[in-house]
């Protein structure tokens, strides 16, 4: 795949795929089954994330987030 957005379209497919029939999804050459669905689960997280930083990157701002506290006296 080309993108994380693309990817994660692709599991988040699977997942309800999996979910409403218990069906096999093949993604990336792995065969994902509904034993898989955790492992399915944690990827799109990771993917969300990943398009996450990828927006935010586009947009001009960094890959990371953080915070900056200025404490006066």
């Amino acid at each position: 795949m080309s993108t994380a957005s693309d990817r994660l379209a692709l599991y988040l497919t699977a997942e309800a795929a999996i979910l409403s029939g218990g069906q096999e999804v093949r993604i990336d050459g792995r065969l994902l089954r509904e034993g898989d669905i955790a492992e399915i689960r944690a990827e799109i997280s990771q993917l969300r994330r990943e398009v996450a930083s990828e927006i935010r990157i586009a947009s001009g701002g960094n890959a990371t987030r953080f915070a900056r506290a200025v404490f006066n006296e």
